[in-house]
């Protein structure tokens, strides 16, 4: 029934969209949103949509669209004395690429406020933050200091507005797949990126300007949404919790100020309706098409985006 599908990405516009970004546009110092719903109702494609947004508005974004590749033990790590973290000099470089990558042009009007010093160097203030990053890029192991001030520098200026959009958000809030050299577990508060994160995501840091915005992604068993951030949500736990159940005061702390968005579970009809017409009209169909198979598919998935996409439309691909 499906020839193909479209040769363009494309999103609809939800209402939900235009309710998270007027959320975004008044977001102050201590805003800090939290996109929460059922599997595939659409959160992670909302955070983009939010992103995108932002950078078409002069934003400064930093986009992280996996949080739990920061806590999985996929990239290097070593113990630092004078901060007691574990710096993570290849995730702050990359964190650090993406960043320069998405905001080149607004960068180029921002420079450094203070002497940053390294351990083999010392950056004067005035730096223009482009040729700032370039240095942790180029000097790896000093990544996760200039991670460190570029954050600092961003959130306290007022020329732009600052977008710090995190996906699998709850992921940061699990307990880490690092060890350390008793091989227990570290902490996601103990590792130098994750509690970068989790200080502006809790308010311990602030963004003069801006807002910090997450997606709790819970189909992966993975990385299931832990306790203390269930409650701070209000998220269903999804079995009886024991008044005894173990909860960490610390974790806690970092769920502080968080304010939950719910997201629809569902697809309104004519949400629905926009993605059945632009597949019809960009000729997707191989054969004629009904209204009556459009509500057929859209109540086989109850309105769910994902289930309406995959196994409503694309159930019936064939791909000959």
């Amino acid at each position: 029934m499906l020839r193909r599908l479209s040769s363009k990405p494309f999103a609809v516009v939800r209402q939900a969209t235009l309710a998270l970004i007027k959320e975004v546009e008044e977001s102050s110092a201590g805003s800090r949103l939290v996109l929460t719903g059922p599997s595939g109702c659409g959160k992670s494609m909302l955070l983009k949509q939010a992103v995108e947004y932002c950078a078409q508005k002069e934003w400064l974004t930093l986009y992280i669209p996996k949080a739990a590749r920061l806590v999985d033990s996929t990239t290097p790590y070593t113990y630092d004395l004078r901060s007691r973290t574990y710096l993570q000099p290849k995730a702050s470089s990359q964190a650090l690429k993406r960043f320069l990558v998405a905001n080149s042009t607004l960068l180029q009007n921002l420079t450094t406020s203070q002497d940053v010093v390294l351990e083999k160097a010392m950056i004067p203030a005035g730096t223009p933050l482009p040729k700032f990053i370039q240095v942790g890029l180029d000097e790896q192991s000093s990544s996760p200091a200039i991670l460190d001030a570029l954050f600092h520098k961003i959130g306290t200026q007022t020329d732009y507005p600052v977008l710090l959009a995190i996906d699998d958000f709850q992921a940061l809030y699990c307990t880490s797949r690092y060890r350390d050299p008793h091989f227990n577990s570290i902490r996601p508060y103990h590792l130098s990126l994750p509690r970068l994160l989790m200080e502006y995501a809790s308010g311990k840091r602030t963004l003069a300007r801006g807002t910090v915005v997450g997606a709790i992604t819970d189909s992966d068993p993975s990385w299931r949404p832990p306790l203390e951030l269930r409650t701070a949500l209000g998220i269903p736990h999804g079995q009886p919790v024991s008044p005894y159940a173990k909860r960490s005061e610390t974790v806690r702390q970092y769920t502080k100020g968080l304010k939950p968005f719910a997201v629809p579970s569902q697809l309104s009809l004519d949400e629905a309706a926009s993605i059945f017409e632009h597949w019809k009209s960009g000729g997707a169909f191989d054969s004629p098409v009904s209204d009556e198979l459009f509500l057929a598919k859209y109540s086989e998935s109850s309105g769910n985006p994902r289930e309406f996409v995959w196994k409503g439309l694309l159930s019936n691909f064939d791909p000959r």
